[in-house]
């Protein structure tokens, strides 16, 4: 804390002294009832869906205190990103109490699922720099998206173009930290193209948890002013100490490195009252870990995983409604020294059809999803979304679902002294209710859902005794989990700037521990209370700050307060800012045995060429 308050107090007696002489556009607070959200098939207004869903705005990105989307969505409500240290390096997903396998990550629509662990899903997320916004769906989606969207998806929506621009980003800070970017958009007269590279490096706040991550980002159309094609190319790398991650014993000193890549195109055709979006895409991620750092003939896993997928999605608009509809088909190949040399082939075929009845007061959405895995034959789940406007403002909803998430390569083959897979094993099955309500304005929005998840065959990873060192993939019995989430943001003007006041809280309770409280390895750490607010402010016109507060209560009785906050000044095409996180230096745990950062604070400036 000590350590922050003289940069701040520094900086804000400069910008108090410049505010009166700079005349700096105001932020744009992003309205959600017009953003559309991109569905695979049927697009709808924010306000107009039948779900609980999120959305993070290119204003909050802006107005956060985060620096990449790991720190950012641990400000949503609902949403566990429980992470091992700093600067994004390893994190994992977890909504309403599913496992972090049951969280499908989504890139404009492209699903990044990864066939050896969902431990991988996070490598895949972009720069905050290239996000327009995140869409963030809770409860079951596997009618909409298919495989691993069990517990939820979050949808990153990448930015069209930047209109010949370029922007320069250098952050240095606590436990070494130095981060730089380059982020720059060409127009040409047929084509866009948005480009970044960047590079975010820490010595480290504990042994061994140093890291050096790079990021590289293009996105392309082409063609643009007949039909357009658009490309998206990444490649994401991690390089870090692991100390702890898998393991409590003193002389592992744990490294992993991992990649992950991205190339696809797609295009859309409008005829009418038709659309068909067509894409084609290859998603690859390598993983090396080392048990021992300095002796890598000790103990190490290498495994490379490619997925190949070609779908089309489409949607046809009559008297009747929407009916959205498409196919997905792609294949799997893994080539692991634990592992083995794996392959798979997957069809998505889903239909869902939209009827708006009352004076549009009324929706109805039935759709079905129908999967074919060629090592766990034919699954169907359907699903059913219901709402009614009570008022233009005002909006009822609900829906029941199936859902389900097949074993990742891991949990059917992995192997080590202490852990093995189960080729037995079934696909995880659940049955989800909702009942919510939703409230948008210009200065408030709203929303209020119960929800009950119904999960046949969880699999977890079990002992049969306390002795026995080996932990063994097993289904589970079943397993209830029922839960509350509020979520509300009020925006108000003062002395001409918009003030943003963000609130949030989720109750969870599962009976999970009534089962195997002292066997299990993954099922103990749930949220049983989270609450979040966030006060995103502007005095001057030059001046943004922002408070960020976090409370969580979890279900192994651990509980822990972090503030965060950011401030920053704008001086012509100058941004210059301070992070600071956990300001008052918490101790607490996230994940496993790793002990998160204490407090730190970080400097940045970007300059934008225009």
């Amino acid at each position: 804390m000590r350590n922050t308050v003289l940069p701040f107090a520094f900086l804000l007696l400069v910008a108090f002294q410049l505010s009166a002489q700079q005349e700096q556009p105001i932020i744009k607070i992003d309205s959600l009832s017009e953003v559309v959200l991109i569905g695979n098939r049927i697009d709808l207004p924010f306000k107009e869906n039948s779900r609980t869903i999120n959305i993070v705005t290119a204003a909050d990105i802006e107005n956060s205190a985060a620096v990449n989307v790991a720190d950012l969505l641990q400000q949503v409500v609902g949403v566990d990103i429980r992470r091992r240290g700093t600067g994004g390096s390893q994190a994992d997903l977890y909504i309403r109490g599913g496992g972090f396998d049951q969280t499908l990550l989504l890139i404009d629509g492209i699903k990044m699922d990864d066939a050896q662990t969902g431990h991988h899903t996070m490598n895949a997320a972009l720069p905050i720099e290239v996000i327009e916004r995140i869409e963030i769906i809770k409860g079951p989606a596997a009618r909409v998206f298919g495989q691993n969207a069990f517990a939820g998806a979050i949808n990153i929506v990448t930015k069209k173009n930047l209109n010949n621009s370029a922007s320069v980003n250098v952050e240095t800070g606590s436990f070494g930290q130095l981060n730089g970017n380059v982020t720059a958009g060409i127009e040409k007269e047929n084509s866009s193209h948005i480009v970044h590279v960047g590079r975010v490096t820490s010595e480290g706040y504990r042994n061994n948890s140093d890291y050096d991550n790079a990021n590289y980002y293009l996105k392309s159309t082409f063609n643009k002013n007949a039909q357009p094609i658009e490309m998206i190319a990444t490649f994401l790398e991690r390089n870090f100490g692991a100390e702890n991650f898998y393991t409590t014993n003193p002389t592992f000193h744990e490294y992993e490195e991992t990649q992950n890549s991205l190339i696809a195109f797609s295009t859309t055709f409008r005829k009418s009252n038709l659309k068909i979006q067509p894409r084609i895409y290859w998603k690859r991620n390598q993983d090396m870990f080392l048990l021992r750092r300095d002796e890598p003939s000790f103990f190490r896993n290498f495994h490379i995983s490619d997925k190949i997928g070609v779908e089309t999605n489409a949607s046809y608009s009559s008297k009747l409604g929407i009916t959205g509809f498409g196919i997905d088909m792609s294949k799997i190949y893994l080539r692991s020294n634990n592992l083995g040399k794996r392959n798979r082939f997957m069809t998505n075929v889903f239909l869902e059809h939209r009827f708006s009845l009352l004076d549009n007061k009324l929706d109805i959405t039935p759709g079905v999803a129908l999967t074919y895995f060629s090592d766990f034959k034919f699954h169907a789940f359907p699903g059913l979304d219901i709402g009614y406007d009570i008022t233009n403002s005002f909006k009822i909803y609900g829906n029941v679902g199936y859902t389900y998430r097949i074993p990742t390569y891991t949990d059917l083959y992995y192997s080590d002294p202490v852990t093995s897979g189960n080729e037995d094993l079934e696909p995880e099955e659940a049955f989800a209710q909702e009942l919510g309500f939703k409230y948008t304005s210009p200065k408030i929005n709203a929303s209020i859902a119960v929800f009950n998840r119904d999960a046949d065959n969880l699999i977890d990873y079990i002992r049969n005794d306390v002795s026995e060192d080996v932990f063994t993939a097993t289904n589970i019995t079943e397993v209830n989990t029922k839960g509350l989430e509020f979520d509300a943001s009020y925006n108000f003007k003062f002395k001409d700037f918009t003030q943003t006041l963000s609130v949030g809280y989720a109750f969870l309770d599962d009976n999970i521990l009534d089962q195997n409280e002292e066997l299990s390895r993954y099922s103990l750490n749930t949220l049983k209370h989270q609450y979040t607010t966030r006060f995103s402010t502007q005095l001057f016109k030059n001046v943004r700050q922002n408070i960020i507060y976090k409370y969580a209560e979890r279900t192994t009785g651990q509980t822990y307060n972090v503030w965060d906050a950011s401030l920053a000044i704008k001086l012509g095409q100058a941004d210059f800012t301070v992070t600071a996180s956990n300001i008052f230096d918490a101790e607490y745990i996230e994940s496993g045995f790793v002990p998160m950062p204490p407090s730190n604070v970080l400097f940045g400036l970007r300059y934008s060429f225009k």
